[in-house]
C-alpha cells in the first residue's frame, strides 16, 4: 500500500539579509533578516524591524540566496574551493567582503570589511584571502556579495527612514528591570 504524501509549495517570500550602519564612522553590520516580495519592501521592513529606536545612517538589503558564504571549517576542508572554476569569462565586478570574527555575541555581527574586484564570488573570496588585507586566521565566516545585489537607502531617504527614531529614547531590555513574584510579595 502506497501512502499519498502531500507536499505544499513554498509560499514564503524571499529572505533578505539586512546590513545597518549606525554612523558614518562604523561599517555596515548584518543585524538580521526580513522576508519581502521585493528589495524595496525588504528595505522598508528592515527599517521597521531594525531601526525603530537605535540610530542608523544607512541600510542595505541583499537577497540571501545571492550571498556567497564560507565558514572557517569549509575552507579548511576545501582549501582549493575556487579551482572548480575551470574557465572564467567575464568582466571584473566589485564584490563586498564581510567577515565574522567573534563568537561572543548572540547576534550575527558579520561586518563589512572591504571591497574587491573579481569575476565571480569564489574568486573574490580567494583574492580577499590572498590579498593579506584581512586577518584570515581570525575569520569564522566569510560573506561575499556582488555590489549589484545590494539595495541601499539613499541620501534622499534618510529623513523618511531614520528621522522618526531620532526622538525616541533607546534602552536595552535590562534597563527596565525585572520584578519577580518574590520581590512583588515582599514589596521590593
Amino acid at each position: 500500500m502506497q501512502k499519498n504524501i502531500l507536499t505544499m509549495s513554498d509560499t514564503q517570500w524571499p529572505r533578505y539579509e539586512v546590513f545597518k550602519q549606525d554612523n558614518p564612522k562604523k561599517p555596515h553590520e548584518a543585524v538580521g533578516s526580513v522576508h519581502a516580495p521585493d528589495a524595496e519592501l525588504a528595505l522598508q521592513n528592515a527599517r521597521d524591524v531594525f531601526v525603530r529606536r537605535p540610530s542608523a545612517v544607512s541600510l542595505w538589503v541583499v537577497r540571501a540566496d545571492t550571498i556567497f558564504m564560507m565558514t572557517r571549517e569549509e575552507l579548511a576542508a576545501n582549501p582549493d574551493f575556487w579551482m572548480k572554476i575551470w574557465k572564467v569569462d567575464g568582466t571584473l565586478t566589485p564584490f563586498h567582503v564581510f567577515t565574522k570574527t567573534s563568537q561572543r555575541r548572540s547576534m550575527t555581527y558579520v561586518r563589512h570589511v572591504g571591497q574587491i574586484e573579481a569575476v565571480t564570488p569564489d574568486l573574490a573570496l580567494r583574492d580577499a584571502i590572498e590579498s593579506g588585507n584581512f586577518d584570515a586566521d581570525t575569520v569564522w565566516v566569510w560573506w561575499v556579495v556582488a555590489d549589484e545585489q545590494i539595495v541601499r537607502s539613499d541620501e534622499d531617504d534618510i529623513e523618511a527612514l531614520f528621522a522618526p527614531a531620532l526622538d525616541k529614547t533607546y534602552r536595552q531590555q535590562s534597563h527596565y528591570g525585572f520584578v519577580s513574584p518574590r520581590r512583588q510579595k515582599y514589596g521590593r
